[in-house]
C-alpha cells in the first residue's frame, strides 16, 4: 500500500496534515492551518509542487 494524508485537529484546535508511508511511518507533517479547507489547499501544494523537488542541504549548502 503507498502512503496517504491524514487530516487532523491539533490540541490548540488547528487544522493540520500528514504524510505517512505505506508502514505506517510519518514522513512529513504540515504547518497549523485555521480551516480545514485551507489544510486541504495545503496537500494539494504539496501534491503538484513537489514531486521532483530537489532536495537543498542546507548543513552543506549544497544545493
Amino acid at each position: 500500500m503507498g502512503g496517504s494524508f491524514e487530516l487532523y485537529k491539533d490540541k490548540a484546535g488547528q487544522h493540520r496534515f500528514r504524510l505517512k508511508a505505506g508502514n505506517g511511518e510519518i514522513i512529513a507533517v504540515g504547518e497549523a492551518y485555521n480551516s480545514k479547507a485551507a489544510a486541504e489547499k495545503g496537500i494539494a501544494s504539496v501534491k503538484n509542487n513537489a514531486p521532483d523537488a530537489p532536495v537543498k542541504d542546507l548543513e552543506t549548502g549544497n544545493q
